[in-house]
């Protein structure tokens, strides 16, 4: 049986291949769109705590324990596009239990979305440092 977050890059996966190309500008809209309807963060959040280090462009990620042992993710940036690949991380990881984090194939996901060879390098390199701090974050929560 597929887990959650399989399920959701499912329908994350049919969501881009229903636009077009990986190099398809309205891709690329797409994910803008995604990053637009992030909620916003208040100005204590964009703290240098929730900075995420790595990144080109600014990024912040709040990371919330649920009573329920799962995690909420919320976040922002200053870039448009990064922001769109903050709430693809948002909407793949968060109400995750820390383990389903841990055990997702996120590489495989960014290669199935699409974006590996349509992400500059610099941002791809942010966004692995996004999963980088979701992770450690993962690890510390399922350790406790």
């Amino acid at each position: 049986m597929p887990s959650p977050i399989d399920i959701e890059l499912d329908d994350l996966a049919d969501e881009f291949e229903l636009i077009g190309e990986p190099n398809d500008p309205e891709r690329y809209r797409h994910l803008m769109d995604m990053g637009r309807r992030l909620e916003p963060l208040s100005e204590v959040e964009r703290s240098d705590a929730n900075k995420v280090r790595g990144c080109t462009s600014q990024v912040w990620l709040i990371t919330e324990p649920q009573a329920d042992r799962s995690v909420r993710f919320r976040g922002d940036s200053d870039s448009d596009i990064v922001r769109g690949l903050v709430a693809v991380l948002i909407r793949l990881y968060s109400g995750r239990k820390p383990e389903d984090v841990l055990d997702f194939d996120i590489k495989g996901a960014f290669d199935r979305l699409g974006f590996s060879g349509a992400i500059s390098a610099q941002r791809s390199n942010g966004f692995f440092s996004m999963v980088q701090r979701v992770r450690r974050d993962a690890e510390a929560l399922a350790s406790a």
